[in-house]
C-alpha cells in the first residue's frame, strides 16, 4: 500500500441492528479484527464526518518513561560534541482502552534522559483521565510547566507526549499516522546523516562511501575545525570520491564567528555543497541572513527552532534559504504541523531533524517537503526499523507512527 492513497475498503464497518453503535469490523490488509469503546467512536467518526463526543474519544490512562544508552554504528565527532552513544527517553502512553502510543526523544546525555522519567511519571498523573486531544493536552502541558518555561528538556517531554497522544490515536482508527493526517504513503527522499564527523580526509572520505548503501543519493558531512582549509581539504576529498548524482551537505554546528562564515561560505561556494547547516549561532537571524544574501550555497536552519516564536523571527528576517523541523524541539506533531504551515506560508522548502521513524510520516504530510534525516540511532530497539529503499523512507502502513519497542533490547540497555 506504499505510495498509493488509503482505500477506503481498508476500513468496512459492520452495523448490527441498523445502529451506529455496533461492532465495527475492521479488515487492514486482509486481516479482519475488533474495535471497542472509545475506538468505535474514532472510526465512526472517519466513515461519517460526524464529530466525537468527548465520551466516544480515547481517554488517557497512564504514561511512563524508559531511559536507554545505546551503541551507535557510527560515533559522531561535531565541532560541538562527540556522540558515541545514542541517550533516549522512551515514553509510553496507555489508553483506558489499551491502546498504546509511543515516542522517544533524544537527550544527548545519560544525565538528562535519567532525570526525565520521574517528570513524565508525574505528567501522567496529570494528565489520567483526559480525552486524547492533543490541542487540549498541548495545553494542559504547557500549564503543567508555566513556571518553569517549555524549553530544554521539558520541550522534549511535552513534544514526546503529543507525539505519542497522535500514534494513540491514529491507532484508535487504524491508519498509519500519515493518512490519519491527510496525506498518502509515498516514499520520502532521505539523505544519510550517520557519522561523517570530524575525521582525517580520507577517513571521511571512505565512510561517505559506505554511506551510499541502501541506494542513498545524498549524505551530510560535519565541519567546523579551527582552520578552513583543513575543512577545505575534507570536503574535497569527499566530493571527489562520491559520484557528481550525489548530494553532499555540510554540517558546522554553530562552530563559526560571523566574519569566519562569510569567508567560510565563499569558499564552500566553489566546491558542489548542497547546502550549509548552521554556520553561526543558531538564533543570531540578523547575521545569518547577511550569510545567506552573500552565498550561493543554500543556508539551512531550524533545528533549534523551540516552538513557533523563534520561526517566525527567522523567517520574517530571511535568515535561511530552507528550514529544518526538529520533533523534539518544535512541539510534536501539533507543533510540526502549524510549522509546515508558516514554513509554505514563506515558501520555505522543509526537511526534518532526526526521529526519521516519525518524521517520516510527517514529511509525507508537510507541504514543500524536503528532505527526510536518516539516522539509525533507534534501531536497535525498534521491532520494526524504518526502512530505505533506492534512497527514500518507505513510510509503514501498518497503524499509529510505527514504532514498537524490543522490550529484551529495552532491559538490556536501560539507564539505572
Amino acid at each position: 500500500m506504499n505510495g498509493q492513497p488509503w482505500p477506503a475498503t481498508a476500513i468496512n464497518p459492520l452495523l448490527t441492528n441498523g445502529s451506529e453503535r455496533g461492532i465495527l469490523d475492521r479488515s487492514i490488509n486482509n486481516q479482519p479484527c475488533f474495535l471497542r469503546g472509545s475506538q468505535q467512536g474514532a472510526l465512526l467518526a472517519v466513515l461519517t464526518g460526524k464529530p466525537m463526543t468527548h465520551s466516544e474519544m480515547p481517554v488517557l490512562r497512564s504514561l511512563a518513561a524508559t531511559a536507554v544508552k545505546l551503541p551507535m554504528n557510527r560515533p559522531l565527532g561535531t565541532s560541538a560534541k562527540s556522540i558515541e552513544e545514542a541517550c533516549l527517553l522512551l515514553v509510553d502512553l496507555l489508553t483506558e482502552d489499551g491502546i498504546e502510543g509511543r515516542a522517544y526523544a533524544f537527550c544527548y546525555q545519560p544525565s538528562i534522559a535519567r532525570s526525565l522519567v520521574p517528570i513524565v511519571a508525574e505528567l501522567g498523573e496529570q494528565l489520567a483521565g483526559k480525552p486524547l486531544v492533543p490541542l487540549d493536552l498541548a495545553q494542559a502541558v504547557s500549564r503543567y510547566f508555566r513556571l518553569p518555561g517549555v524549553a530544554g528538556p521539558l520541550a522534549m517531554v511535552a513534544s514526546s507526549v503529543d507525539t505519542a497522544v497522535w500514534d494513540a490515536r491514529a491507532k484508535s482508527v487504524g491508519m498509519p499516522l500519515a493518512v490519519y493526517l491527510g496525506a498518502n504513503l509515498q516514499p520520502i527522499p532521505a539523505y544519510n546523516s550517520n557519522g561523517l564527523g570530524l575525521m582525517p580526509p580520507e577517513a571521511a572520505a571512505d565512510e561517505a562511501e559506505a554511506l551510499l548503501a541502501g541506494g542513498f543519493g545524498a549524505v551530510k558531512l560535519r565541519l567546523g575545525r579551527s582552520h578552513l582549509e583543513h575543512d577545505l581539504a575534507t570536503v574535497r576529498a569527499v566530493r571527489h570520491r562520491l559520484p557528481d548524482s550525489v548530494r553532499l551537505m555540510v554540517d558546522f554546528n554553530q562552530a563559526l564567528t560571523f566574519s569566519d562564515a562569510m569567508q567560510y561560505a565563499m569558499a564552500l561556494d566553489n566546491e558542489g555543497i548542497y547546502w550549509i547547516e548552521e554556520p553561526i549561532r543558531h538564533d543570531d537571524y540578523r547575521h545569518m541572513a547577511l550569510i545567506a544574501q552573500a552565498a550561493r550555497t543554500p543556508i539551512q536552519i531550524g533545528e533549534n527552532f523551540t516552538g513557533l516564536p523563534p520561526m517566525v523571527a527567522a523567517l520574517e528576517a530571511s535568515a535561511s534559504d530552507y528550514v529544518m523541523l526538529d520533533l523534539d524541539r518544535i512541539g510534536g506533531v501539533t507543533g510540526w504541523q502549524r510549522a509546515a504551515g508558516l514554513a509554505a506560508a514563506y515558501y520555505r522548502e522543509v526537511s526534518s531533524h532526526l526521529f526519521p521513524e516519525v518524521s517520516a510520516h510527517l514529511m509525507a504530510a508537510t507541504p514543500g517537503r524536503h528532505w527526510l534525516e536518516y539516522v539509525d540511532w533507534a534501531a536497535p530497539i525498534l521491532q520494526e526499523p524504518l526502512h530505505i529503499k533506492n534512497g527514500a523512507a518507505i513510510v509503514p502502513d501498518r497503524p499509529g507512527n510505527g514504532l514498537a519497542w524490543k522490550n529484551d533490547v529495552v532491559a538490556r540497555y536501560r539507564l539505572v
